[in-house]
């Protein structure tokens, strides 16, 4: 009877996070609590967090469900797109083949790729590896993601198609968020080693590091155990639960999917400089080499944080905080956002998982953490946060409201039939426009399964609506000429790209 009790004291006593007198007093006393609160203010259903303090998982936990229709719980394990914190591991492995001699990050492009071809001629000769790494073709933010996210081009495809993405910036100067960049910086892989990317990770990275529930590509992950659902509240103002992005095609970029109990070992390698359990997995000169600053992203001091600068390396950001140097990374699918971040002067780590795309308590999360082990003084983050977010959702909303108030109430000057057909985008390729009873019907071509329907509103607008609700909700116009429709304007959420597209009718 006493064993029996014994063995359950034991792991009550191991489920419980490990504290000690040093840790701060908000992490002791305000976590568990801050976290339950956020998550209903911010209506997530699910979270999973780790915190690394001197070597030791200190926190790891998870919260809320990963489903809210089965109501299946989060743990430790449950499976999460970890997306654009897929870049690390790519720009590590990239930094170790350089290691071992086996390429140069300042080798050109066109040296493995012949073929290969940016907007102008200039940069295409000059390209490096290391510049695909560090966001600096000059490329605005997310440019070219409408077409690539979720869509049926091949690696090889988008790679072709970079060359239509006209820079607005200055090459090796200006900062530009690229995940077709990422792609083609991590198809140098095979070239060198043989194997594809997804096999490199996961054989020289993820099996020596212990992280054995993290797998390199997304397709299949409805199908595995403990794999959260992705949800959205953006456009609606309610949970809708959304399909499983498919991005392999852009691999490198952000198609990696883990849990906090395997990043947490990942953690735990960055903050030991390459070892784990007394192992050395990584040499010290790969880590600093994915940590050195390539792109000045920011240079000027913040209003809301004590930060002064932010850079980009090889898949990681970096910045000061109260003194003391932050490397980070956030991700995003749709339904999924997440962050890792770690502090080797403070040898603290965090990772939060989250599956609502439509929220920032994530981030505010992170920095709370923060704040508490720097030395920062109290604010509430979370509730800082949140009242933008809701204003932003309200306007948002009643926008939306108001187009929806405008339905059937007039019809279009032409027949629904002048406006169907195949309409074209230099990058994008084509759409094909349908009447669908007395709406339109867009299929876009080049995507798996989107469409969209179009209604007629009123004044030559109509009302644009996806079938993938997280592609968002938008009023759009048609262009005409001589009586005839010549084309459209397609925009979608800013969380895949900023720009809308200009399809003209063949």
């Amino acid at each position: 009877m006493f064993q029996r009790l014994y063995k359950c004291l034991l792991l009550l006593l191991f489920a419980l996070p490990v504290f000690s007198q040093q840790s701060p007093a908000f992490i002791r006393d305000s976590l568990e609590s801050y976290i339950k609160r956020g998550m209903e203010q911010w209506h997530i259903p699910g979270l999973a967090i780790a915190i690394v303090k001197d070597d030791q998982v200190i926190w790891m936990k998870g919260y809320g469900e990963r489903n809210i229709e089965t109501h299946e719980p989060v743990d430790e394990n449950t499976l999460f797109m970890i997306a654009s914190n897929s870049k690390l591991f790519t720009g590590t492995s990239l930094a170790q083949l350089e290691y071992d001699g086996l390429l140069n990050l300042n080798n050109r492009i066109i040296q493995y790729f012949p073929w290969f071809r940016l907007y102008d001629s200039m940069s295409t000769r000059q390209v490096t590896i290391r510049d695909m790494l560090s966001h600096r073709l000059g490329t605005k933010t997310f440019q070219g993601d409408f077409t690539f996210w979720n869509g049926k081009s091949s690696r090889r495809s988008i790679m072709e198609r970079m060359r239509l993405l006209q820079p607005t910036g200055v090459f090796r100067q200006d900062y530009g968020y690229c995940n077709s960049c990422f792609l083609t910086a991590g198809e140098v892989i095979p070239r060198v080693t043989g194997k594809p990317w997804e096999v490199y990770v996961h054989d020289s990275l993820l099996i020596p590091i212990g992280m054995r529930n993290t797998h390199t590509l997304v397709t299949g992950m409805d199908q595995r155990p403990n794999a959260a659902t992705p949800y959205t509240n953006a456009f609606t103002g309610t949970l809708k639960a959304l399909p499983h992005d498919q991005v392999d095609n852009l691999g490198p970029a952000g198609s990696m999917i883990s849990n906090v109990k395997d990043l947490a070992r990942w953690l735990r390698l960055q903050l030991d400089s390459g070892r784990i359990d007394g192992k050395r997995i990584l040499p010290w000169d790969v880590l600093r080499k994915t940590r050195d600053m390539n792109t000045i992203v920011n240079s000027r001091a913040s209003a809301v944080y004590p930060s002064h600068y932010t850079g980009y390396g090889l898949g990681l950001f970096m910045n000061d905080y109260n003194g003391k140097q932050v490397y980070w990374h956030t991700g995003g699918a749709f339904g999924f956002v997440s962050n890792t971040c770690f502090v080797p002067e403070a040898k603290l780590g965090i990772v939060i998982l989250t599956n609502n795309d439509n929220q920032s308590f994530f981030e505010a999360l992170r920095y709370q953490i923060l704040d508490a082990y720097l030395g920062v003084p109290y604010t509430n983050r979370s509730a800082n946060a949140l009242r933008n977010a809701q204003a932003a959702q309200e306007k948002s909303l009643q926008q939306i409201h108001a187009w929806q108030q405008r339905l059937q109430q007039q019809q279009p000057a032409l027949p629904l039939t002048a406006f169907t057909g195949t309409y074209k985008h230099p990058l994008y390729g084509s759409i094909r426009i349908e009447a669908n009873k007395d709406k339109l019907l867009i299929r876009f071509n080049g995507h798996q399964q989107l469409s969209a329907t179009l209604q007629y509103l009123d004044n030559g607008e109509w009302l644009m609506t996806y079938n993938n609700i997280a592609y968002g909700i938008f009023a759009t116009r048609f262009t005409e000429e001589a009586g005839k429709i010549s084309g459209i304007t397609i925009r979608a959420n800013d969380f895949v790209e900023y720009d809308s597209y200009y399809f003209t009718k063949e």
